[in-house]
């Protein structure tokens, strides 16, 4: 059967786009998305919502030292972009004026829908714009928003594993739902699903990396209709491919204000969010539903063969033959591990324009590239922008972050060739003891079981059950009257050193704690020993490390409210990495036993702490 040739229609204040399989309606000129029609449905998205808040763009933002502001995104000006037979692009555009009175968004933002023959669903992207005149800001958040029928689509899948029901919004007021200690966590006590009675729901447990969040989804019941939202590239998402998402194009979560994106007075700036393709599918039979998932996987990898398109009309969104490429082999170099160069396999490489080690994990304005090497070290990074960046990368089992001397320049319809490139992790000696891994997570420390009063079943068998509510406080049940000793040599960390070095809950508060870990010298040497202590995340933490005994002659380092990261509360296992080192006198060390001492100083916090990645203590240094 023929193709039907995608139609544009107007009627009054809406805008109607048809390609035969799907139908959209947009109020024009605000670019609100009011109707999607498919497979039977007349409108997939809520009809008890107001017509603005069923599919939109939204932000958060403030000036600077401001409170946060919200912002729902509206156009005042209405466009075709482009228009035939096979494919329709239009345009819903508010331009900024500087001089404009009131305290409006300092952004134009032209937000785009496109259509195209014989395909089951829609794009979406949108270009941020900031004019010269603009005054001083700081963006926090946007994102693009859809909210589906709430009697219809209950069932939610973002992975093989992560697939459930879902609660209903009424779940989550008074009376049917009671909130905890984390605003967005609530318990489930009398839902509308009596299957999820007793449950917590929060959405941050569903969290995902920005290199695994390509694809979110729901299923509704009566008709069996999947509404798919495809990410094929995380290029346009700030922070890099480990940064934890919800379904945000920008966001500070698991990072906090370290990666706000700061615009000065009279800054410019452009870019596009997106697009992404909202994938649609169906079928009559109910035996088939978990089809529909199957097949928006492969969608999705359709969706990123096809990645960049070549269907978009703006300008400032680039083509393949627009874009350029880098390749090269990437190696470690750690004379106390190999005298010969060590292939970086399995790294993470990319490239980005911030010009610091690890600076990547806090852009916010630009775009970002990233692959794994293979087995042998070599990458190649396709379909980058033109510019001038960064390279950057981390190796698991090695500390710390790579980032090429040399700055990185990318042409269109080129390909940049490096060749072979050397990381050379920090190291002063060589190792007398180590803790965990090196991964920049906290993965493979012990993580608890949940509480049975906040379980959430669908990670009670699964790899992450880091994402159940309250693991915090599991910490004193293990703990409840002295805190975690850990003995190198004896103690395993995967089941003797908890995730997350918090508070212990007492009667009236929450009290800091000290972790104490036990290890012997055979020989002490005179000179510097160095303390390597990779810290996952932390959020308002105040960390000292004595050697030997709790007072000020034998601090060898402290810092002070360390981390906005918020990663205990939203049921995470990394967030900023962070690498500290620092020196140990041998006047401080014993021959044969001695202790270290980690003191999460600040008290008074249920949700403060440190997720640690990775502890070692280097001798001085040998020729």
């Amino acid at each position: 059967m023929a193709k039907k040739k995608v139609s544009l229609t107007t009627k009054g204040n809406y805008v109607m786009m048809d390609n035969g399989l799907v139908k959209l309606t947009i109020l024009k000129p605000q670019g609100f998305l009011t109707g999607v029609k498919y497979g039977g449905m007349d409108n997939l998205l809520d009809i008890k919502s107001n017509e603005s808040g069923r599919g939109y763009w939204d932000a958060n933002w403030s000036l600077p030292g401001g409170d946060d502001r919200y912002q729902l995104i509206k156009g005042a000006e209405y466009s075709v972009i482009h228009q035939s037979n096979d494919c329709l692009e239009v345009s819903f555009k508010s331009t900024y004026n500087p001089s404009a009175p009131g305290m409006a968004l300092p952004l134009s933002v032209d937000t785009r829908y496109i259509i195209r023959t014989g395909v089951s669903g829609f794009y979406c992207y949108a270009i941020y714009e900031r004019p010269q005149g603009c005054r001083a800001f700081d963006l926090a958040q946007t994102r693009m928003v859809f909210k589906l029928r709430q009697e219809k689509f209950h069932y939610m899948a973002i992975t093989d594993e992560k697939q459930r029901v879902m609660p209903v919004p009424e779940d989550l007021l008074p009376g049917r739902g009671k909130q905890l200690i984390v605003p967005e966590s609530v318990l489930l006590v009398n839902p509308v699903n009596p299957d999820l009675k007793g449950e917590v729901d929060d959405k941050y447990q569903y969290s995902m990396d920005n290199k695994d969040g390509g694809l979110h989804g729901w299923i509704s019941s009566g008709p069996i209709i999947g509404f798919w939202v495809i990410v094929p590239s995380y290029e346009f998402r700030n922070g890099g491919p480990t940064k934890q998402n919800l379904t945000m194009c920008h966001s500070t979560h698991y990072i906090g204000d370290d990666i706000l994106a700061h615009f000065g007075e009279g800054e410019t700036w452009r870019k596009v969010f997106g697009p992404f393709f909202v994938y649609l599918n169906s079928t009559t039979k109910a035996s088939k539903a978990h089809n529909l998932w199957s097949d928006a996987k492969k969608q999705r990898k359709i969706e990123e063969t096809s990645w960049p398109y070549d269907f978009v009309s703006s300008p400032y969104y680039l083509a393949a033959s627009e874009r350029g490429s880098a390749s090269g082999r990437l190696f470690v170099q750690d004379r106390y591990i190999s005298s010969a160069l060590i292939p970086a396999k399995n790294a993470y490489i990319g490239l980005s324009v911030a010009r610091t080690e690890g600076a990547w994990q806090t852009e916010s304005k630009s775009y970002q590239f990233w692959v794994q090497t293979d087995s042998s070290g070599s990458f190649s990074i396709r379909n980058v922008i033109p510019g001038v960046y960064g390279l950057h990368g981390w190796v698991p089992g090695f500390i710390g972050d790579y980032l090429e001397k040399t700055l990185i320049t990318i042409t269109a319809d080129s390909e940049t060739l490096l060749g072979n490139l050397t990381f050379v992790p920090l190291r002063h000696g060589p190792t007398l003891w180590e803790i965990g891994y090196p991964d920049q997570t906290a993965i493979d420390y012990f993580v608890p079981d949940v509480n049975p009063m906040y379980v959430n079943r669908l990670f009670l068998n699964g790899p992450e059950k880091f994402r159940q509510y309250g693991l915090w406080d599991r910490y004193t049940d293990i703990h409840p009257e002295s805190d975690q000793v850990f003995t190198v040599g004896f103690n395993d960390p995967k089941k003797d050193w908890f995730f997350a070095h918090v508070d212990r809950r007492g009667p009236d508060k929450y009290l800091p704690t000290t972790w104490t870990i036990k290890f012997n010298l055979n020989s002490v040497t005179g000179g510097t020993y160095k303390l390597r202590l990779a810290v996952a995340s932390a959020t308002r933490s105040d960390l000292q490390v004595h050697i030997n005994s709790l007072d000020q002659e034998h601090l060898v380092f402290q810092v002070m409210n360390l981390g906005t990261d918020n990663t205990v509360c939203r049921h995470g296992i990394y967030g900023l990495y962070r690498l500290f080192n620092f020196d140990i006198s041998s006047s401080l060390l014993l021959k044969g036993d001695n202790s270290m001492y980690l003191t999460q100083a600040r008290g008074g916090d249920a949700l403060c702490g440190i997720l640690y990645d990775y502890i070692r203590l280097e001798a001085p240094a040998t020729d």
